[in-house]
């Protein structure tokens, strides 16, 4: 960077400090400082310590084939070791001890350990965690805690100051500063939901859960991730990522009431609008979501949403892409009702959706295999066309850690049978519930089937 350019930043940050020398401490020493809104900010932000369980995997071992090969016992498994890691959080609700963080940090951890500004310690327990947004909620003893205060994200602008707090490396709490050099990153494949904030502020591995406040000391978002010089996240390059504030308390308000995130679901898919795209369909812009499928008697389908249909705003909030229409409809709270503004061949329409929860039977009391613990089951309903004519039960969900991932079983499979037995509904679980035997599981995916069998 030359001098001329250093000296039209330090300038733009003295000019953007005396604004608050009138109502704030910034000039309580007399040269511009960040160091007064620091003191109130700081004993908001804790450093944060787990200790999770990982396998050291043998090849060797691990394969049935290979282990009967070399005449290995099957007693013997691959070994469980504990490993360390670290990151940042936030402290948000002084009188409870909530600390909102990222799902990565605490993801599998037996052990979560809070340390605080004024050196305090803390063992902390997990309230609820969304992996899809990278969000996680912890709690720790309310004893004599800063809360942090919050700013709206929706008005930050490129440009603006901003502050990264944290824990890089595990070296101790640590401040950097730059601006917020772009808003509303998304499709870098980081999260299932992305929305990012992106600064120039160093953020480094340790940093992930830490505060990203503006000058007046208030949380503008949570620092996430980076992007490093070949794509790796080896260190900072200068692009940091955080997930803005109103985003992560949107979620943070459903993981305390629910424990999950309860999506909104409309019933479409969509792609971008590209120039060609817009020429063919009739329509002047080039930015929002093209309809390319409308499910049956789905929200969406019953408010006359078409195919063909470009979603321009969401609640009068533009929408860029199909990825930002994605992410305004998956934090949409459920039973909501919004308004979409599409243009149908070249005419602006206002269309009324209510948005409802998907419909998935989860299992609450049934008995299971406990070859299937860690996995979350649905019925196939007959208004699911994208299924064809299958009978049998899809996986909703399932944890990375359960047998049935190891297996290779993967969300969005159909399971057809299990030990030849057909699985047409919830209930038919519970006939192998109590088999100490091996599991046959007939799965089909997409227009494949295989068998796979569960140990």
């Amino acid at each position: 960077m030359s001098s001329i350019i250093k000296s039209i930043l330090i300038s733009t940050l003295f000019l953007s400090l005396s604004a608050f020398s009138n109502n704030s401490k910034l000039f309580s020493s007399g040269v511009p400082s960040l160091a007064p809104m620091l003191e109130n900010v700081t004993p908001a932000v804790v450093n944060i310590y787990t200790i999770s369980e990982s396998v050291q995997r043998n090849q060797l071992i691990d394969d049935p084939f290979l282990r009967k090969f070399f005449n290995i016992p099957d007693l013997q498994k691959s070994q469980k070791r504990n490993r360390s890691g670290l990151g940042s959080g936030v402290i948000i609700n002084n009188k409870k001890g909530y600390i909102i963080t990222n799902n990565h940090v605490i993801a599998k951890a037996k052990d979560i350990k809070v340390k605080l500004h004024d050196g305090r310690e803390f063992k902390a327990t997990l309230v609820g965690a969304d992996p899809a947004s990278d969000i996680a909620v912890i709690q720790i003893e309310p004893k004599n805690l800063t809360a942090i205060k919050f700013s709206n994200s929706e008005k930050l602008r490129v440009g603006d100051f901003v502050v990264a707090i944290g824990n890089p490396f595990g070296i101790g709490q640590t401040v950097t500063s730059g601006i917020v050099s772009a808003l509303g990153r998304s499709g870098l494949g980081i999260e299932a939901y992305e929305n990012f904030i992106q600064t120039d502020a160093s953020i480094n591995p340790g940093n992930s859960g830490g505060a990203l406040v503006n000058l007046k000391g208030e949380l503008v978002g949570i620092n996430t991730a980076i992007i490093g010089s070949s794509g790796s996240s080896a260190g900072s390059v200068g692009i940091g990522l955080a997930i803005p504030v109103n985003m992560a308390l949107d979620i943070t308000d459903q993981l305390l009431k629910y424990g999950e995130v309860k999506r909104g679901y409309l019933g479409v898919s969509a792609q971008n609008l590209t120039d060609d795209l817009s020429k063919a369909f009739g329509v002047e812009t080039s930015r929002g979501a093209i309809i390319t499928r409308v499910q049956k008697d789905s929200p969406a389908y019953l408010s006359g949403i078409e195919v063909g249909d470009v979603v321009i705003k969401i609640n009068n909030k533009a929408v860029e892409n199909a990825a930002s229409m994605r992410n305004k409809i998956g934090l949409l709270k459920i039973n909501s009702t919004i308004t979409l503004q599409i243009n149908r061949k070249g005419k602006v329409l206002t269309k009324k959706v209510r948005i409802v929860e998907p419909d998935k039977a989860k299992i609450k009391n049934l008995k299971l295999n406990p070859r299937l613990s860690g996995v979350i089951f649905g019925d196939i309903k007959k208004n699911m066309p994208e299924y064809g004519k299958v009978n049998g039960i899809k996986i909703m969900k399932m944890r990375k850690d359960s047998k049935a991932y190891f297996a290779g079983i993967r969300p969005n499979d159909i399971i057809l049978s299990i030990n030849n037995i057909p699985t047409q509904a919830l209930k038919d679980l519970e006939i192998v519930a109590n088999n100490n035997d091996e599991l046959v599981l007939h799965v089909q995916r997409k227009n494949r089937t295989a068998f796979i069998l569960l140990k």
